[in-house]
């Protein structure tokens, strides 16, 4: 078995190749050949913290494995970071396990490659300007994702946190990039090209007369039952593109505007999948509001733990254990 440390992950995947890597994986779930397993999530009873694996299997490339972890809301007071995860994959000719691989940047970027995906083929081409709702670790991932696939020169964002706001300006105006700290979320909303929603809310966040016809909204923080960012007016009004569409509706952005009957299952356009492979048609005028309810799903946890792998092997680095 090869083990692949946290420090060596991030040395070995960058944001660009697990953008790659994650819509080839969405096309292979579009074109029915990889999928995702049933997902178990569960709250610990301790610490506050949920728990959940993720599995399947992509015959394609192929790789098959599971994820394994969660949600410590208390780590940043342990010097540890919230979201904590390890991939573990298996020989999908034999069964056997045959890498471990340490999964809290692979899960950032992996997240941060799903939305910029979806920014890549429903959001207009001439977008510039970013707005992002949650300033948190993974806004870092969404912005150097964002970048990689629209020339952004504007960011405006907003987070309860005034220290978040700080910390992230910092790394928005080392990249060169005109940055517009927002006490009011309406700001955000009502300037952006782009809307990226990154938090754990159980309520909405985006009201629906703030956004411009023409915004694409990625939302990618309700991944549970019970979270919430966008008015579920927003949602019913919007052209959705999901990862998966059962977990859209239950755990995802999707299942508050569905429990509330402003929307069905056949008003979601497409996968983002099927859009890429060019089996279902993305945005249709410049005026329409897109919206990709982000879920999160293994595979885009598999492909890239696969894609830390390979690199690894190819350069003779990770450890290995007889097993």
């Amino acid at each position: 078995m090869l083990i692949i440390s946290e420090d060596l992950a991030r040395r070995l995947v960058s944001v660009e190749e697990a953008i790659s890597a994650v819509e080839q994986t969405f096309a292979a779930m579009a074109r029915g050949e990889a999928r995702n397993y049933p997902v178990v999530r569960e709250v610990v009873g301790s610490q506050d913290a949920v728990f959940g694996v993720k599995t399947g299997a992509d015959v394609s490339v192929p790789f098959l494995g599971l994820k394994a972890g969660g949600y410590w809301p208390h780590n940043l007071s342990k010097g540890l970071t919230n979201h904590q995860s390890s991939t573990l994959l298996f020989d999908p000719g034999t069964g056997r396990a045959s890498a471990l691989v340490s999964a809290n940047y692979l899960t950032g970027v992996r997240t941060g490659a799903a939305s910029a995906i979806a920014t890549k083929y429903l959001s207009r081409p001439d977008a510039q300007t970013l707005g992002i709702i949650g300033t948190g670790t993974q806004s870092t991932y969404q912005l150097r994702a964002t970048l990689a696939v629209r020339n952004i020169r504007r960011v405006f964002a907003w987070d309860p946190s005034p220290a978040n706001l700080s910390a992230f300006g910092e790394v928005v105006r080392k990249l060169g990039l005109d940055y517009m700290p927002e006490t009011e979320r309406e700001a955000v909303a009502a300037n952006a090209d782009i809307l990226i929603t990154v938090t754990p809310s159980r309520q909405a966040l985006v009201q629906k007369d703030w956004v411009r016809p023409g915004t694409h909204i990625s939302a990618m923080g309700a991944d549970t039952k019970g979270k919430q960012e966008l008015d579920p007016a927003l949602v019913a009004i919007a052209a959705i593109f999901v990862d998966e569409a059962a977990q859209s509706f239950s755990i995802g952005e999707c299942q508050h505007a569905y429990a509330a009957g402003l929307i069905g299952e056949k008003d979601v356009r497409a996968s983002l999948g099927a859009v890429i492979a060019r089996i279902a048609e993305g945005r249709r005028s410049a005026d329409e509001i897109t919206l990709f309810d982000g879920t999160g799903v293994s595979l885009q946890d598999l492909v890239v733990a696969d894609l830390a792998v390979k690199r690894a092997t190819e350069q003779g680095l990770g450890t290995s254990v007889d097993f």
